[in-house]
């Protein structure tokens, strides 16, 4: 439906049937900065509504038998496929308790919700309000693919205030979350009195670690792409690449060449590599890191603040970077500590082995590294003792879906797909070496 202005106005989506708000929320196109929908601003008398449509919903889904249950799932799947050009356009633009991200909001959402109901629970959902529409549209094809109502309910709204409610709802059990690390500690402080089990996958620091005899043609190509895929938008990002003194100065001008070829242009470009960050305050965030890092002494040696941008008029009011590279940087420096979340990675000499591996974990974050070199007992013997719950060699990204997925340290507690306890995990590392 639409508003008097045009604009698509989104429903919650519970037992079955989309259910009109009474209020709703401004959501931006990160591309233009103009309103682009409106997503209802729900709160505890919706997620309770949710709550009673999930638990009528639980005896009969979860009693059906696992090929039952696939049926559904597959038919949704092909739902899904056939829908996927619709999809495309919607992301451009922008008893579980399953909280999503904005990053990558359908597939982090389905991540959740196919697992979950897979096994016979019934779910409810809260995506992020700043990219509602996917889930929406999600919401359409569930009763096409014959899901029950009630086994999935989708709820819209703030993290304040939609998401409390869910996290201290007392008759849900669990809670999937994935998002920042300070939202993490609010929603174990609210769940942590109904001794809810908890999968908190949260924020990276992630390093990439290249000695001198790695393959710089693919290093150099692989890691811009982990450095400023999705604007930098990703988790698993690298955001600091330590390189070995030896070649650091031609990996340095390689680099910069190779980051500077990445276009940032409107979602309607086919030539753009680099989108629109997610929100004017976030755009913000992540300039005043490049400032601090600035301020501090250090070099920017491309994007923020020494390129020109340049957009279509339509799009010159959209949260827009450049890709952006940081040298002579203290690892002290909150650029090297904190999570940015955007289009900025910093680059910075070692000397010894013994020496990045201590630099690479001075972080609070263990989620992802990568280690470049064509030396296999070098790369085994560096993985092991990196802080960091998936470690890649000579690539990034590569994934076993079959494996568990997660962090340590500030990172998460919990894996996906894992079934014994974490402290176990905290000691495996996924690695995979390309031949």
């Amino acid at each position: 439906m639409a508003d008097q202005k045009g604009l698509l106005m989104l429903e919650n989506f519970i037992a079955g049937k989309f259910v009109p708000a009474s209020s709703h929320l401004d959501s931006f196109d990160p591309s233009t900065g103009e309103v682009y929908c409106r997503v209802p601003d729900s709160g505890p008398k919706e997620v309770e509504a949710a709550v009673l449509a999930a638990k009528d919903a639980f005896p009969a889904w979860s009693s059906k038998s696992p090929q039952e249950r696939a049926q559904i799932l597959n038919k949704l799947a092909d739902l899904l496929e056939q829908s996927l050009e619709d999809f495309a356009q919607a992301e451009s633009r922008d008893q579980a308790g399953l909280i999503s991200p904005w990053n990558l909001p359908l597939y982090l959402l389905t991540w959740k919700i196919a697992p979950a109901i897979a096994v016979g629970n019934t779910v409810i959902a809260k995506p992020s309000e700043m990219t509602s529409v996917t889930a929406w549209m999600l919401c359409k094809l569930l009763n096409k693919a014959g899901v029950p109502a009630g086994v999935v309910n989708v709820v819209f709204g703030r993290g304040p205030k939609a998401g409390e409610a869910l996290v201290s709802h007392p008759e849900v059990p669990l809670i999937s979350f994935t998002g920042s690390t300070l939202t993490a500690e609010r929603i174990m402080q609210q769940s942590a009195p109904y001794c809810k089990k908890l999968s908190l996958e949260l924020g990276g620091k992630n390093p990439a670690i290249v000695f001198e005899d790695a393959n710089l043609d693919e290093c150099i190509a692989t890691t811009v792409r982990s450095s400023f895929a999705n604007q930098g938008e990703i988790c698993l990002c690298t955001s600091r690449i330590f390189v070995q003194r030896s070649i650091y100065q031609d990996f340095l001008k390689r680099f910069v060449d190779a980051t500077k070829q990445w276009k940032v242009g409107s979602p309607s470009d086919p030539a753009a590599s680099v989108g629109a960050l997610i929100s004017k305050e976030h755009l913000q965030k992540v300039r005043n890191y490049v400032q601090k890092a600035q301020d501090g002494g250090a070099q920017i040696l491309c994007g923020e603040g020494v390129d020109t941008l340049n957009l279509p008029v339509r799009n010159q009011k959209g949260y827009f970077m450049l890709p952006t590279v940081i040298a002579d940087i203290k690892d002290e420096s909150p650029c090297m500590q904190e999570e940015i979340f955007g289009p900025v990675t910093c680059v910075v000499a070692f000397d010894t082995e013994e020496e990045v591996i201590q630099r690479a974990n001075s972080v609070k974050y263990g989620l992802a590294a990568t280690v470049w070199s064509s030396h296999v007992g070098r790369v085994h013997r560096v993985a092991k003792r990196l802080q960091s719950g998936l470690v890649w060699a000579n690539c990034w990204l590569i994934r076993e879906l079959n494996l568990p997925f997660g962090g340590m340290k500030a990172s998460g507690i919990g894996r996906e797909g894992a079934k014994d306890s974490y402290e176990f995990f905290t000691e495996v590392k996924t690695i995979t070496i390309k031949h």
